[in-house]
């Protein structure tokens, strides 16, 4: 993330410096703004004494997590190079939601920019009007190549046609597993569901304290992780904007994710979120674990984990529809309609991501938005090797989302969630499933009513 003359630096002030040709006040909005023949083109050397932006200040919230680590490292540079004064702020995830909740339904002008999580909070920030459609602000600069970051992240960020953020770091659905256990046991990498369960049947030895697969059990919680099951099944939360968690094709998945946590999972995985499930596969007691590839260190680092050698990881099995995993934004930048420093709000939105800066932030481990960086040497070369081919092959074929897209996430997540939670208890599934339909639907109608 370090500024340059060149490259860098011309990049992240493009924008800036067009609509300082314009002779824009800063005081929010870009109407009017045009290509000003004195912006540098991309590569072109650029001083640091042109400063379109100097003496505002913007304030940005952030939550607390690596990629705000990096960023926060070269704030002082950005502010060196456009005038803008940045006032950072960073807060646990809890505390963050609930300082945009004050500031956002207030009508407050602060922050400027924020982080949040699109596939949770993207309908509700977008029907209270809390951010600002960027589609107008990538168009821009011409270097920013908006083209490049993965399909299905801007599908995350977008609602009704119009983008409302851009992706910071991602997040996709893969298979870890035991290298060691399966070539001890002469076992293929499973490519389909069937060899998926074959593999867990050969290995689970529950009597020796190993199990064939552990993954999330609890109500809420498992919910991201059956998804990609759903998905893979043909099946969805809903369809054409109604509740369809009791078709076919999705109680076949919700089924299958049940059976194998069941059948082949620990003594207590009804109380497992992702934290103690991938703690029991890092412990070496099981073979196979399913989840988020951002979670990956949890299990290669050898102060956490005791396989750390041991690990591999691959794109989840196809079910009968394909192998339909999820890749999501897991967090993005909006932008604050009440900012009245918009334009200066975006040139450090497109400081942080842009392609040079994606780049260096994610060979720190954190798994960005961008193709370009992904199909690089440098972009995957901090990660597994087997672990990017997993996560490029599910940036391809991945589907957009991983929860009921709805304003009240988390209420939907508790009534879906409870049809696999029913299942392992050994109630019936259909039934589990039509209550749950009926649950979601009202959910949806009550949102489609506020």
């Amino acid at each position: 993330m370090k500024f340059r003359k060149t490259g860098l630096l011309s990049l992240s002030l493009v924008t800036a410096l067009t609509v300082s040709a314009c002779g824009n006040n800063g005081n929010g909005g870009n109407e009017g703004a045009a290509p000003s023949s004195s912006a540098p083109a991309s590569g072109a050397a650029t001083t640091v004494s042109e400063k379109p932006f100097d003496g505002q200040k913007i304030t940005i919230f952030a939550v607390n997590h690596p990629w705000t680590d990096a960023v926060k490292g070269h704030i002082p540079e950005f502010e060196k190079a456009t005038g803008i004064k940045v006032d950072f702020q960073v807060f646990a995830e809890e505390q963050l939601q609930q300082k945009l909740a004050v500031q956002l339904t207030t009508g407050a002008e602060t922050p400027d920019a924020y982080t949040y999580r699109p596939y949770m909070e993207k309908i509700l920030y977008a029907k209270n009007g809390w951010t600002t459609p960027l589609d107008e602000y990538v168009t821009k600069n011409s270097s920013y190549e908006f083209q490049d970051f993965s399909k299905a992240t801007i599908e995350a960020s977008t609602i009704d046609g119009k983008l409302m953020s851009i992706p910071l770091w991602t997040d996709q659905f893969v298979m870890y597993y035991r290298k060691d256990i399966l070539e001890q046991n002469n076992i293929a990498v499973p490519k389909t569901m069937a060899e998926f369960e074959d593999a867990m049947k050969k290995l689970h030895k529950p009597s020796e304290d190993f199990t064939g697969f552990v993954a999330r059990g609890q109500r809420n919680a498992l919910v991201t992780a059956v998804s990609s099951f759903v998905f893979s099944e043909g099946g969805d939360f809903m369809t054409d904007g109604k509740a369809a968690v009791n078709t076919p094709e999705a109680v076949k998945g919700f089924k299958l994710y049940a059976d194998l946590v069941k059948n082949y999972g620990p003594k207590g995985v009804l109380n497992m979120n992702w934290m103690q499930a991938i703690a029991l596969f890092a412990q070496g007691k099981a073979a196979f674990y399913v989840d988020s590839a951002a979670l990956y260190k949890n299990t290669t680092d050898p102060e956490k984990s005791l396989i750390a050698d041991k690990v591999g990881f691959a794109t989840l099995p196809a079910g009968s529809a394909g192998s339909k995993p999820y890749n999501i934004a897991s967090w993005s930048f909006a932008m604050n309609p009440k900012s009245q420093h918009k334009d200066a709000a975006w040139a450090f939105m497109e400081w942080a991501t842009n392609k040079e800066n994606v780049l260096m932030i994610q060979q720190s481990g954190v798994p960005g938005a961008r193709d370009s960086v992904w199909a690089s040497k440098e972009g995957i070369e901090k990660f597994p090797a087997d672990l990017a081919a997993a996560i490029q092959e599910t940036m391809k074929i991945g589907v957009d989302h991983s929860v009921p897209q709805v304003m009240s996430v988390t209420e939907s997540r508790d009534a879906v969630g409870a049809i696999v939670v029913k299942a392992i208890l050994g109630e019936d599934i259909q039934a589990a499933a039509e209550e749950a339909n009926k649950e979601l639907q009202a959910i949806i109608d009550k949102d489609s009513a506020k």
